[in-house]
């Protein structure tokens, strides 16, 4: 069957792992697209472009490093604490950017199979690299963040440690938990409409619950348990580490942060392969 010709709405669809990896790689260059039609879509019609991508977390931490540093004088407790005035700042924007990608995955997934009905109706399209494309554009946004963090924190704190470059395998998982989210309320958000008001809610309070604002060591041991529970604190916390202890993630919680993620990426895709069966009755 052509990719143009109609189909059989109601067959079943591959759910399991082998075939979700199998569908990223036969599809890695429409995925690639779609990444790249993500992102510049965002901007079309501004008069800045692309160049937004850039600017946008430049002058949010330039708001952040005022606010934090100039008006509330502000100073990170514990090791962490530096004598770079924008410290503070620095260390609330890795937790920003580590919020951004999840929240950009939970707050638009809802509306992604109901914006694209036309693929569900009409043509063979493999509705799952919509979920790829979705975070891929967020992960684009927060590298650029990232590079921007990792610019100032080297123009003011005068060096950027090795340990830097754990950085990717410390926000991988992190990737795969906005993959699972992805998936998993976009399925539900073609049956229950009202889970498009309820994402943003519960992405913000993942940011509260996150120690974005706060380190962790700052909450009593009741509470700890909960927190690391949300899904952004291991990223957060382990890259803090990296950028400004100069060390390397801790092994064991890394490989428990691994499976989580994963086995919640291979959960939201398989929700989502067998939801697709009832997309075209609702839509």
């Amino acid at each position: 069957m052509s990719r143009g010709s109609l189909i059989d709405a109601h067959r079943p669809f591959p759910a399991g792992p082998s075939s979700l990896f199998a569908g990223f790689w036969r599809e890695r260059r429409l995925i690639g697209q779609l990444i790249r039609r993500e992102v510049l879509g965002r901007y079309r019609g501004s008069v800045m472009g692309v160049a937004w991508s850039f600017l946008y977390p430049i002058l949010m931490l330039a708001v952040y490093t005022f606010v934090f540093s100039v008006v509330f004088e502000a100073k990170w407790p514990g090791m962490l604490e530096g004598q770079s005035k924008t410290r503070f700042a620095l260390l609330l924007f890795i937790g920003v950017i580590a919020h951004g990608l999840l929240a950009e995955a939970i707050t638009r997934a809802p509306a992604l199979v109901v914006g694209n009905a036309n693929y569900v109706k009409k043509v063979v399209f493999p509705l799952e690299t919509l979920g790829w494309s979705l975070v891929g554009s967020a992960a684009f946004h927060a590298i650029v963040s990232i590079l921007i963090l990792l610019g100032t924190k080297w123009l003011f704190e005068g060096w950027v440690p090795l340990t830097a470059w754990w950085l990717p395998v410390i926000l991988l998982p992190l990737g795969f938990f906005a993959l699972g989210a992805a998936w998993l309320l976009a399925a539900l958000g073609v049956f229950i409409r009202d889970i498009a008001q309820l994402s943003g809610v519960f992405a913000t309070v993942l940011l509260f619950l996150a120690p974005v604002f706060y380190p962790i060591a700052a909450l009593p041991e009741a509470y700890r348990p909960w927190v690391y529970a949300n899904p952004l604190t291991v990223a957060i916390e382990q890259s803090r580490a990296a950028l400004f202890a100069n060390a390397a993630p801790d092994p064991a919680t890394m490989l428990r942060y691994y499976g989580a993620g994963l086995l919640f990426m291979l959960f939201g895709y398989w929700w989502f392969q067998k939801s697709r069966r009832g997309f075209a009755d609702v839509l």
